[in-house]
């Protein structure tokens, strides 16, 4: 018997819906098929056709960079949906109108929206609609009846077979490409680059990062495929200069239509000056034309955007420093951006990281940054156990640099005492900072630790 729509249960607080999305498969959990979220919006009336979409995908920097995006077109007086993930404290950050994320309330009525359907198309497959293709559904409806006027969505693994990929892009991002979830994606960045690039569409333009050879080979092949118009870092867009600056950089970008000078950005590192050229080119691509951006309103954007959990100074006395870097090219970027805007004496480092990363790497990039490590964990089932991780790291910064603090507090406490106390808990050398990283989860749960409630 089919589901009658009708016979739905409607979710009364976001708590419930919190559960009811939490039920289903989980996100880390992949089927390569697109036939249940197509079967799921053909029944909500296509939500992702009334509105133009760009499209994110790549390794590191793409929230970071669809945050950019979304400010930037914002500035230009457009109304904006943006979909990321995955979330720091809240779901409801992942879908985010107007710049602001859905308020508890809205993100209930979203469900309630879509929730009458789940039913029928689990009832027509062999395998339930996700976790991520529920939430994806939701997005694109919010996004619909809002109603915004372009949306700017993040896929949440891979790409060709990523529920996201639904909708056709009319511009397609791809951020830097390197290795992570091989389970799923492949063990080299090309193979990586080939799911990643099915994000391409027909006609679409891509916007491409600075990339390895190999993996820009890819992307031209598949632009070359479908008619795309492929534009790269590097060539037809770039960093002209960035210098570090009090609160972030001040940094001169080359887009495809014009040069925008002094252009302040209130975040730290090289890779978010190469994030800020790639949504600037990414956004006169979805413009067309060919005159620039007035320069005021790319100064006006840029100097407001925000990545919260992404080097972001949460505390002082000491200074503690949130990074989700959760892979080695996360981990490289981030012992860059502390070589280049920071002076950390000593640094302290609080890591807990998920079971199927690799670890060892990011601890060994790791290494030469931090004084002194505190191993922990998160809440979740994927999370490394505390002890494994101080283990590993015991074989890479020696037994005395080391401690474990399963409780993410605790790690928390311990390491601002280590940072005070300059490194050492009997060697009072001065103050430093504490940096907490390893995965977006820990540095999620920290933040719900440290920065209050808005």
């Amino acid at each position: 018997m089919v589901p009658d729509p009708a016979d739905a249960r409607l979710a009364e607080t976001y708590a419930e819906v919190e559960d009811a999305l939490l039920s289903r498969w989980p996100e880390t959990r992949i089927d390569p098929t697109l036939d249940r979220i197509a079967d799921f919006l053909e029944l909500l009336g296509e939500p992702q056709r009334a509105y133009p979409v760009i499209h994110l995908t790549g390794t590191n920097g793409k929230t970071s960079t669809a945050r950019m995006v979304e400010t930037l077109l914002r500035t230009l007086g457009l109304r904006t949906g943006r979909f990321t993930s995955p979330h720091l404290e809240s779901m409801t950050e992942r879908i985010v109108i107007d710049g602001e994320p859905m308020s508890e309330e809205a993100f209930v009525a979203a469900f309630n929206d879509v929730a009458p359907y789940t039913h029928l198309v689990d009832a027509q497959h062999d395998h339930p609609l996700s976790f991520f293709e529920t939430i994806t559904a939701m997005a694109y409806a919010a996004f619909a009846d809002a109603p915004v006027d372009v949306a700017v969505v993040e896929v949440g693994l891979g790409g060709t077979w990523d529920s996201t990929n639904v909708a056709d892009g009319s511009v397609a991002v791809l951020t830097p490409i390197a290795v992570d979830h091989a389970k799923y994606l492949g063990n080299t960045p090309a193979e990586i680059a080939r799911d990643k690039s099915g994000i391409v569409k027909p006609g679409a333009t891509a916007v491409s990062a600075l990339q390895d050879e190999d993996v820009t080979l890819v992307i031209g092949e598949r632009c070359v495929e479908v008619g795309a118009t492929l534009v790269r870092e590097g060539v037809d867009f770039g960093v002209r200069t960035r210098v570090p600056a009090v609160g972030g950089q001040v940094v001169s970008l080359q887009g495809l239509r014009g040069a925008y000078d002094e252009v302040f950005l209130p975040l730290y590192g090289a890779h978010q000056a190469q994030n800020a050229v790639v949504a600037l080119a990414a956004v006169e691509a979805f413009l067309g034309g060919d005159d620039p951006i007035d320069a005021e309103v790319v100064q006006e954007a840029f100097g407001e955007v925000t990545s919260p959990g992404r080097l972001e100074i949460v505390r002082r006395s000491p200074t503690v420093v949130l990074d989700a870097a959760h892979n080695p090219h996360g981990a490289q970027a981030l012992v860059e951006a502390i070589g280049d805007s920071f002076v950390f004496d000593p640094l302290v480092g609080v890591v807990g990281v998920m079971e199927d990363k690799d670890h060892e790497q990011v601890l060994t990039i790791l290494e030469p940054v931090l004084a002194h490590i505190v191993c922990t964990q998160n809440s979740t089932d994927r999370s490394l156990p505390a002890a494994a991780l101080a283990e590993e790291a015991r074989g890479i910064f020696g037994q005395d640099r080391v401690s474990v603090a399963p409780s993410l507090a605790d790690a928390i406490d311990q390491a601002a005492a280590l940072a005070e106390a300059g490194g050492s808990l009997s060697d009072a050398i001065g103050s430093g900072a504490v940096l907490v990283t390893g995965s977006v989860v820990t540095v999620g749960e920290a933040r719900a630790l440290l920065v209050r409630t808005r």
